[in-house]
């Protein structure tokens, strides 16, 4: 994703300038093209590489484990497996990092022109009443991409990464494994022939298109034909580069278009928080896999967000929504779904109950962030690894970072099936049983996250419902030459702003929440297995809350601007159905002169002559 960004900053302003004079949906093409080489790109390293060996324990030809994780009295104390030291400073000199980078930045700059070009082309030669709804159309696909990427990414994280190569009938992990990798590889292959399939029909399009209702041109007269001539002399005159910095400085000293700027920077920086981290923090508040979150993002969110574009769009055509009403109804569902946004506070579940990290051995919640001891009287005697992340669920509702921290001196069955029996300490007689993952939470936890998502579905509505009449108001602020550039300015400003940073710092925010960090093989410390939720739940809605409620300062900035002055780019209604009738009365004139006595009696005199 960084490189992606950086692939797009590189061209965004000066693709969106120059795209603006050259043949739009050509680039546009030339860039479906360039995305799906960047896409083809990041997926050699699977071919250039060996087969993926994940780490076990367990031989597939015997299915047999050795039982050095359970309590024993004969294992020495011991933070992490022994390790050959030359091995651990090893640096592993592997270049297919390059093909991943590369490739990234190669279909960043290829997505580049796409939205500013696109959108200026739909607005330059469609009726502005119709223009949302189209802006809407094109909007919706935003929404069948991330379906249709999600149902793909789902089909290849269930379908192991050397497929093809390895007999899956060996493996001993399955999907719901941390070692488990997933044919990664799938989706770039794919979208690497969709993009350059997408981009047949651009190649086709021309470089203009017919005003949309001014097919006909009688109703250009030659004064329109004279001024058109000239702007076209003008422009050639001054050449392609020179009004680039004017142009520049129009869009800044535009207080209208800077405000929505940093509007957009503040709530973006919001948005991106939430989708990047959600799945992390539905894994870790109501204990669901990765797989299904993931599904139910996609089943909840994306047809309310397609519906709300359409929505939007038809608003604004039925009604022929002027600029101010537009930005009064923007603002309004923005504010009511932003209030909405705070009973997420209320949707709470409980942290995993796991011996020594949140609860004591005795079942009672014990204080977070601090040294709690994990060893206790049952298994003081079974040296075990203390750093260990191998959790096991007991029979009594607790969970224990490690079967020999749950006393376990013996274990039944193989592989995902396995069983340990004779735990010292689940149960006082010595002969509860464990079984391998956490404990499930409750049934609460589950009618929270259907709250959750009930929620996220009306939010999701009332928000795109906003987008369209926002995204017009927006458009209406630049002037119709400065709208590709501003298109472009925009998404840069975006994206060095909000998309970039916003995971880097929200990331190291909710590192702080981490209640265990796993351990590498050579004792350095890898990912995080545990967070508290209830300070995960404060940061994850906090943060976005407060950056949303920011943004809302610019909102009313513009609305005050607006009620004082007009839009560079906005018609009001009454003038565009005036202007519609001066041209029916010309279009009539035009007719009756060419019709009239005098023009008959020159024709029949030419006629005889």
């Amino acid at each position: 994703m960084f490189f992606q960004d950086q692939g797009n900053l590189l061209l965004i302003i000066f693709t969106s300038y120059f795209g603006m004079k050259l043949h739009r949906p050509l680039m546009i093409g030339v860039g479906c093209v360039v995305m799906g080489l960047g896409c083809f790109l990041m997926s050699l390293p699977h071919f250039l590489m060996g087969r993926y060996e994940y780490e076990k324990s367990i031989s597939p030809a015997s299915n047999l484990s050795s039982n050095s994780f359970l309590c024993s009295g004969n294992k020495t104390q011991t933070l992490t497996p022994p390790h050959d030291p030359k091995e651990c400073m090893k640096e592993i000199k592997s270049s297919m990092w390059i093909y991943i980078m590369v490739g990234n930045v190669i279909r960043g700059a290829g997505e580049t022109p796409i939205m500013p070009l696109g959108i200026s082309y739909i607005e330059d030669f469609a009726k502005s009443e119709n223009s949302p709804l189209y802006i809407g159309i094109l909007n919706i696909g935003t929404v069948i991409g991330p379906l249709i990427g999600l149902m793909l990414a789902s089909f290849s994280a269930n379908t192991y990464v050397d497929v093809g190569s390895v007999n899956t009938d060996d493996l001993t992990i399955t999907p719901t494994d941390t070692r488990w990798v997933g044919a990664w590889w799938v989706g770039f292959l794919i979208c690497a022939g969709v993009n350059v399939l997408t981009s047949i029909p651009f190649l086709f399009f021309p470089k203009t298109l017919p005003k949309e209702g001014q097919e006909d041109n009688v109703d250009v007269t030659k004064s329109d034909r004279e001024e058109k001539h000239g702007g076209k002399a003008k422009e050639e005159k001054r050449g392609i580069t020179k009004d680039f910095l004017p142009f520049m400085k129009s869009l800044f000293c535009n207080s209208i278009y800077m405000l929505f700027i940093l509007l957009s920077v503040l709530h973006l920086n919001a948005i991106v928080i939430i989708i990047t981290f959600m799945p992390k923090y539905l894994e870790q508040q109501y204990g669901k896999s990765i797989a299904e979150i993931v599904f139910l993002i996609g089943l909840y969110t994306l047809p309310p967000i397609f519906l709300g574009y359409v929505i939007g769009g038809l608003i604004m055509k039925k009604f022929k929504t002027s600029m101010k009403k537009a930005a009064y109804i923007a603002f309004c569902l923005t504010l009511t779904e932003f209030l909405l946004f705070f009973f997420y506070f209320l949707i709470t579940c409980d942290n995993f109950p796991v011996v020594g990290l949140t609860t004591s051995y005795d079942g009672i919640q014990q204080p977070l962030y601090v040294e709690n001891n994990v060893l206790a009287d049952c298994n003081t005697r079974c040296n075990c690894l203390t750093k260990t992340w191998d959790p096991v669920c007991g029979e009594n509702g607790l969970a224990y970072m490690s079967a020999c921290l749950a006393g376990c001196e013996k274990s039944v069955g193989t592989g995902i099936n396995m069983v340990f029996q004779n735990c010292s300490c689940i149960g006082s007689s010595g002969n509860a049983s464990a079984v391998l993952g956490l404990c499930e939470k409750g049934h609460d936890c589950t009618i929270m996250l259907k709250y959750f998502f009930t929620l996220a579905l009306i939010g999701s509505l009332i928000h795109s419902v906003a987008a369209i009449p926002g995204y017009m108001v927006f458009l209406r602020s630049i002037k119709s030459e400065e709208k590709s550039l501003g298109i472009g300015l925009h998404a840069f400003c975006t994206r060095v702003f909000a998309a970039i940073p916003a995971p880097i710092y929200f990331g190291a925010l909710i590192d702080r929440t981490c209640l265990h960090w796993g351990t590498l093989k050579c004792g350095e410390p890898g990912a995080c297995r545990m967070y508290d939720t209830n300070n995960f739940r404060n940061i994850y809605i906090g943060v976005p809350a407060v950056l949303r409620g920011l943004s809302l300062l610019p909102a009313v900035f513009i609305l005050k601007l607006m009620r004082k002055r007009q839009l560079p780019g906005e018609t009001d209604s009454s003038e565009t159905e005036l202007a519609e009738t001066k041209l029916t009365e010309k279009k009539s004139e035009c007719v009756d002169v060419h019709r009239s006595p005098e023009v008959e009696n020159d024709r029949e005199l030419k006629t005889k002559l």
